[in-house]
């Protein structure tokens, strides 16, 4: 669902204000997907003014008991959708489109239920804190450790090519470190 600024809806609701076009015709001409959403902004505009068009920057939560309310009100007085949001003041009628189905398919409970992702805990955003710097440590460690295994290869190399070069010199010299260390241990 595309997003209209404010200027534009003015201009729509203007428009049709002038009475050359209907809703059907000025949602073709200026390429807005729904109709009912000219209805929707010329019913707000004339109930609400400019602040029927203006589009809420933080999402308002309405109690369970209010959203009761205006699903019994528009099944007791038989109002529309649209006419139902501008006796309560809603600016955005496919809420209570939504409230209704879920009300139907789920009971009163489902009206409960925050729409959307719930925010995280602070034990949450510690954990993910915690999380990149055991990653941060985790990657240090991993640095060590390689830098050690090179090190370990590096000496390897050299008592290979020292053993390469001169085998008997080698095996002698180290057969008197292999020595020394069974008596110490012996002892």
């Amino acid at each position: 669902m595309s997003k209209y600024n404010e200027k534009f809806k003015f201009m729509i609701v203007k428009e049709y204000q002038e009475g050359k076009l209907g809703y059907k015709l000025l949602a073709k001409k200026h390429d807005i997907k729904s109709h009912k959403q000219i209805i929707n902004w010329v019913k707000n505009y004339e109930k609400f003014g400019m602040e029927g068009l203006t589009r809420k920057k933080q999402n308002k939560t309405y109690s369970v008991q209010f959203k009761l309310n205006v699903l019994s009100f528009m099944k007791r007085t038989g109002f529309s959708v649209t006419e139902t949001a501008l006796e309560f003041g809603l600016t955005n009628p496919p809420m209570i489109t939504a409230w209704k189905k879920a009300f139907l398919e789920e009971g009163a409970e489902s009206l409960e239920k925050p729409k959307g992702r719930p925010p995280m805990s602070d034990k949450a955003k510690n954990k993910n804190k915690k999380t990149i710097e055991d990653a941060d440590e985790s990657y240090e460690q991993k640095l060590e450790r390689e830098n050690e295994l090179l090190r370990l290869e590096v000496a390897y190399l050299k008592k290979l090519r020292a053993f390469q070069m001169n085998p008997e010199d080698y095996l002698e010299k180290h057969k008197q470190r292999y020595h020394s260390n069974l008596k110490k241990s012996s002892d």
